[in-house]
């Protein structure tokens, strides 16, 4: 089975999926944003499996110091350029798990993932 989940390592979220997939002893890939690079290609597949809406982080600090007009005009290219240029607003973690992506983590949901 392969697996690589995407992210930066300093999430909270993205250690508490580490952690869940060492404790099933599940073998994985860790693509760091800041160190493995981000670019239009691996950012348009997470939006075509995902949705863009689903993988723009709206949550997170960089998003809310958008302005207003920024965040009125997103549509799915500029997003997907802005997402390059600020990997920190792609919502962690992104897993992908044989062809399949997964975004987000719970515990059950990781289950069912793997069982």
């Amino acid at each position: 089975m392969a697996i690589t989940m995407y992210g930066i390592p300093n999430c909270d979220t993205i250690k508490k999926a580490k952690k869940w997939l060492e404790n099933e002893n599940q073998a994985y890939q860790f693509h760091d944003y800041r160190k493995d690079g981000v670019n239009a290609e691996l950012v348009s597949t997470f939006c075509q499996h995902l949705g863009w809406e689903n993988v723009l982080n709206k949550r997170g600090t960089t998003y809310r110091q958008l302005s207003q007009e920024q965040k009125d005009s997103l549509n799915e290219q500029n997003a997907i350029a802005l997402l390059v240029e600020q990997p920190a607003m792609i919502k962690r973690p992104i897993l992908l798990v044989d062809g399949q992506y997964h975004l987000g983590f719970k515990a059950q949901q990781y289950a069912d993932i793997f069982a």
